[in-house]
């Protein structure tokens, strides 16, 4: 189990420390992102621009323009919906170098209620040309991406839950940006996930063997662009799937797994928020009331198979 706001910062002082031109714009929010302990370090490449989500966004376009690697990071609502038009425009049209980092996704804002609990933020900014989409699982994969991250050329908005996440990968996993990960092989149905959604998967999965069903669990942490052949050759193995996210299921996860076998469709069934705006709780409340849990994703699971079998 490990912290994953305290991997985000760790991981970041290193890209702070070996490159100059890398620095962190805040918006009056760097005690909840934690990247305020770098500031005493790393004083010329920490700013905070105040409750001022869309200057922050210009100013890192800006600073991008002029050969900086910009970070910026606020809670995921502020960092998509609110900036979405400099995102668009002074971010990935003017093709500017600029990683986005909103924290707090989807019900993993609990107590800040519906306002603050971003369920249409994938959706946003996937339709957005040229954007990449990455959620981590655990913490070890997200320390694993930082450096590729860094490294590519372009903007990557990171979806990033903030606090203790349950160890899906070992500390020293391989790691492609690029490729989605099949973490568990199994040949009677797929279960597609991504962040918050891929350990309990893996616990469904187990679950589900026990039952006869062996399931396939597929990280797709990479969202945008999807790595629609290891999604396609896992669902034909399989001739069903599930889907498993922390975001409405209208426009995100689920919608581009559809996409990506619209060529050769297969029974699916999601499992997400469903298509509501969230509310106040603490999150084994809401993963209950938005049918969320294990037991919703095994459920998911034996109608994916029981929708295989019908349609033979």
């Amino acid at each position: 189990m490990k912290n994953m706001r305290e991997v985000f910062v760790s991981s970041f002082e290193k890209l702070l420390a070996a490159d100059k031109r890398v620095v962190v714009l805040d918006a009056d929010l760097a005690k909840a992102s934690g990247t305020i302990a770098l500031r005493g370090k790393y004083p010329k490449q920490c700013f905070d621009v105040g409750v001022a989500e869309q200057n922050m966004a210009s100013v890192a376009a800006g600073l991008a323009s002029y050969g900086f690697k910009p970070y910026i990071t606020t809670f995921t609502p502020f960092a998509t919906r609110r900036i979405c038009d400099q995102v668009a425009i002074s971010m990935l049209y003017a093709k500017q170098n600029v990683k986005i980092i909103g924290t707090d996704p989807g019900i993993t804002a609990e107590l800040n209620g519906g306002t603050h609990m971003s369920v249409e933020d994938i959706g946003v900014v996937r339709s957005i040309p040229e954007i990449v989409i990455f959620e981590p699982a655990d913490g070890a994969q997200l320390k694993m991406a930082m450096p590729q991250i860094n490294d590519y050329e372009g903007c990557v908005y990171i979806r990033l839950y903030r606090k203790d996440a349950p160890d899906v990968y070992a500390d020293d996993c391989e790691f492609d940006l690029f490729s989605a990960n099949v973490i568990k092989k199994g040949c009677d149905v797929s279960i597609f996930a991504s962040g918050i959604m891929v350990a309990p998967s893996l616990e469904a999965a187990e679950n589900l063997a026990k039952q006869g069903i062996a399931a396939e669990v597929v990280d797709v942490h990479t969202i945008k662009p999807i790595d629609g052949k290891t999604i396609a050759a896992s669902a034909q193995k399989t001739g069903c799937a599930v889907t498993a996210e922390n975001h409405n299921v209208v426009g995100g996860l689920g919608s581009a797994v559809l996409e990506a076998l619209a060529q050769n469709p297969v029974p699916l069934f999601s499992v997400g928020i469903p298509d509501r705006f969230g509310e106040v709780g603490k999150m084994p409340y809401l993963k209950g009331i938005l049918g969320m849990n294990v037991s919703d994703i095994e459920a998911a699971a034996k109608s994916a198979v029981a929708a295989k079998k019908k349609s033979k």
